[in-house]
């Protein structure tokens, strides 16, 4: 159990002795400023509004009531009800001894299904991709980590209008002996070459919509094409992930064409159950939790009036099947911002229809756009969309410049391998570190820099503690003596370790990746502080100090290791 958990535990004992009421809490947080003690209690004021008393009172009341001895040296009222604590050094060096960052963190688990990535096929992936990948894998290796079951699903856009020009031009090539392979060998090129014919030529367009109505009706021949695309997409995609070692695999895609066989069934259901009703020859589903301010009912189209299928039908599908096939608990969505409206209307249909229970969580957490210097939506220079290919090669390229100008004596093998660990992670570190909500400035000086809140700083912080190891001559995970708190950095220190569960929690509850980041730059931070005014290798420092403040380095080290790998970030031991 964190520190945090433990005092809130004791203080909320005291509040229900007092008979406050069962659904107040002293909203325990760490402690902004030492001088307001380790750990803050804010919740007094708003109890003592519930119960028409006095907060600075009723906060004195609290902490006479409260058994809190064996965790702190005092504990004192401040301002108009906030309850400073501060812990007793044994109490928080004990804690350290007991805590393993590593161990899966005890708790009941719940099944939480995360839908993020999903990439249209048949393009290659680029930059707008970038922050529902990473985001969205970032919250599921947290939520692992803290003892939850996670199932990845990686909803690719694999069926819509857009294949039946591509199998249009497909044909077209492939009448004049080329092979699929080859024609396919550059997608991009492809797609675009399409997509020019399809808004200039009407014959073309024309045959293109007949292959999207035989494709969707089973016909063989297109469905053999399509699969064409599919998988060079699909190996296009997989190679991307492998390079940013984010954690979705194969198993994880379930494409919008593995709910197809649903739609007709499903529609069907909706109907019957009045639902969905016939409007102008459409089948649509009035939301009137969603009403406009003129009290207009959000309407929602699950099947046009030609007979298609949506987005939308396929969402619905997609969310029953998430909830009852799954069982979910809880289900997130890492989709962008401009899908808030259509994510409600999925949301309320899905309740309306009883498509999902009310005790499942459902949550769609969207995110901010990458910017260019010139605050617009990052392009390269000639204005084009930038691939993730192209910028993970070049981050790596800049990467490999840094550790040359850094450490020369390093092997041209051993430079690009810690290159790509440190151009990979400064792309996803300075993405990961800004507020999910908030657009950002892309800037490649800033992001690979080893000064602030980056990727290379914390991996470079990190290489500093293995440098200490070798120079000690002894492993890092050898290390568990009992730490001694001498002083006000290693106290820090210790606190700011202990704190590493209660960030997760956070980051779980809120899908709020930076908070991750910002914490592991104080612990970083914190770190350095410690080595610069405690000696560690010195020959004045001796037994049982010496061994703590190796201790306390080891501590460090797999924390911020641990911290970089739920973030998706590798560490390096040379830099």
């Amino acid at each position: 159990m964190s520190i945090k958990s433990i005092v809130e535990q004791r203080l909320s004992t005291a509040m229900i002795g007092l008979g406050l009421p069962t659904n107040t809490s002293p909203l325990v947080r760490p402690s902004v400023r030492p001088e307001y003690g380790d750990y803050q209690a804010n919740g007094v004021m708003r109890a003592a509004k519930l119960a028409g008393e006095n907060p600075k009172s009723l906060a004195e009341k609290i902490l006479a009531a409260a058994d809190l001895s064996d965790l702190v040296d005092f504990a004192e009222v401040a301002g108009p009800g906030f309850i400073n604590l501060h812990l007793k050094k044994v109490f928080i060096a004990k804690k350290l001894s007991e805590n393993d960052v590593k161990k899966i963190f005890k708790r009941e688990p719940k099944i939480v299904v995360i839908d993020y990535s999903g990439p249209n096929l048949a393009k290659e992936m680029h930059v707008g991709h970038l922050r529902s990948t990473i985001i969205g894998d970032c919250i599921a290796r947290v939520h692992e980590h803290l003892g939850n079951e996670v199932i990845r699903q990686n909803h690719m856009g694999d069926w819509g209008t857009q294949f039946g020009m591509l199998i249009a031009e497909l044909e077209c090539h492939m009448s004049s002996g080329e092979t699929a392979e080859l024609v396919l060998n550059d997608l991009e090129k492809f797609y675009q070459r399409a997509k020019a014919r399809f808004d200039s030529e009407s014959d073309f367009a024309n045959k293109a919509r007949k292959y999207v109505v035989r494709l969707q009706s089973g016909d063989q021949h297109c469905l053999r094409l399509w699969r064409h695309f599919i998988a060079i997409s699909v190996q296009h995609n997989l190679s991307i992930y492998h390079r940013l070692n984010v954690s979705l695999k194969k198993d994880h895609i379930k494409a919008e064409s593995s709910y197809n066989n649903k739609l007709e069934e499903l529609v069907s259901r909706l109907s019957l159950s009045g639902i969905a009703i016939d409007d102008q020859g459409a089948k649509v589903i009035f939301l009137d939790d969603l009403s406009d301010k003129n009290g207009q009912a959000s309407a929602m189209i699950i099947r046009k009036s030609d007979g298609g299928y949506l987005y939308a039908t396929t969402d619905l599908a997609a969310l029953e099947h998430r909830a009852k096939i799954l069982r979910a608990n809880q289900i997130l969505y890492f989709i962008d911002a401009r899908q808030a409206l259509h994510m409600k209307q999925v949301f309320s249909a899905g309740r309306l229809a009883g498509l999902v229970s009310d005790e499942v969580s459902l949550e769609h957490h969207p995110f901010g756009t990458m910017m260019g210097k010139d605050g617009k939506p990052f392009k390269t220079r000639t204005g084009s969309t930038v691939k993730l290919e192209n910028l993970i090669d070049e981050s790596i390229q800049r990467a490999a410049d840094l550790v040359k100008r850094k450490n020369s004596n390093l092997g041209e093998n051993e430079i690009l391998e810690i290159a790509k660990k440190v151009g990979i992670g400064a792309i996803k570190y300075a993405d990961l570190s800004k507020h999910r909500l908030t657009d950002y400035i892309f800037n490649w000086d800033a992001m690979l820099s080893l000064n602030g809140n980056t990727g290379p700083y914390l991996q470079y912080a990190y290489t500093r503690i293995c440098s200490i190891f070798k120079r000690a001559e002894v492993e890092m995970t050898e290390c568990s003596a009992v730490v001694i708190i001498n002083n006000t950095e290693e106290k820090t220190l210790c606190l700011k370790i202990l704190q590493f569960n209660e960030v997760l929690e956070q980051v779980a509850e809120d899908s709020l990746p930076h908070l991750l980041c910002s914490y592991l730059h104080e612990l970083a931070s914190a770190f350095m502080s410690f080595y610069e005014k405690c000696p560690i290798l010195k020959s004045t420092v001796l037994g049982e100090t010496h061994q703590s403040r190796l201790t306390l380095c080891s501590k460090t080290g797999e924390t911020i290791a641990t911290g970089l790998e739920l973030l998706g970030i590798e560490v390096t031991e040379k830099m």
